[in-house]
């Protein structure tokens, strides 16, 4: 009896160890595939700093145009103005007559030699409306870099990508668009950052003239 005893006692504990492997056999995968899953899945953007009333106030940015008619690739499309903190509805902004749009980033080289060549152009006479459009960066250093250049037309931050989706811009920066008077989305190209203000006029009524 107690041979017996022994032999089933050493069966029904090979019958665990077996049944405890292929428990871990079935579960490797999954837990595998789901670590991988947690690796690939993108960190969430940073939350943007709160902004100081102070940096809007020093920037001196003019207030978001609104007007009626807007394209209808960029109706519908929200912002924050960068002006007050208000959203804004970057189809309206364009609306009612032609806007060069350029979209920029604080951490773009380029960007920071451009935007005051688009300020010296907005100031000169014929100049068509010019509207910013900040990406990828955090609105209040975006008010703090408009203040050091002394860049003051309007900008829009673009804080979910709505707006750069929705011109469907490449990835390069900065980038450029005339939205003609009829609400046609035109590109400027090539995309090349401007220098001066003449550059830009050019480049303005290139666009404007084309088809």
């Amino acid at each position: 009896m107690k041979l017996s005893a022994y032999r089933t006692e050493i069966r029904w504990t090979i019958v665990v160890v077996v049944l405890a492997v292929l428990g871990v056999i079935a579960l490797w995968p999954r837990d595998a595939e789901q670590r991988a899953d947690s690796a690939a899945a993108p960190a969430p953007p940073p939350a943007a700093k709160p902004v100081d009333p102070a940096q809007r106030a020093a920037a001196a940015l003019e207030a978001c145009p609104t007007g009626e008619g807007a394209p209808a690739q960029l109706a519908g499309i929200t912002g924050t103005c960068q002006a007050d903190g208000e959203p804004v509805d970057l189809g309206a902004a364009v609306a009612g007559e032609p806007t060069l749009v350029n979209v920029w980033a604080t951490w773009c080289g380029p960007c920071r030699t451009e935007l005051p060549a688009l300020q010296a152009y907005a100031e000169q006479p014929g100049a068509i409306r010019v509207l910013g459009v900040q990406v990828q960066s955090d609105p209040g250093d975006g008010l703090d870099l408009l203040a050091e250049l002394g860049v003051h037309f309007p900008n829009v931050h673009d804080g979910d990508n709505r707006i750069r989706a929705a011109l469907k811009a490449p990835n390069v920066l900065p980038i450029s668009y005339v939205v003609t008077g009829a609400g046609e989305v035109r590109r400027i190209d090539p995309p090349v950052a401007f220098e001066t203000p003449d550059e830009v006029r050019a480049a303005v009524e290139r666009t404007l003239g084309a088809r």
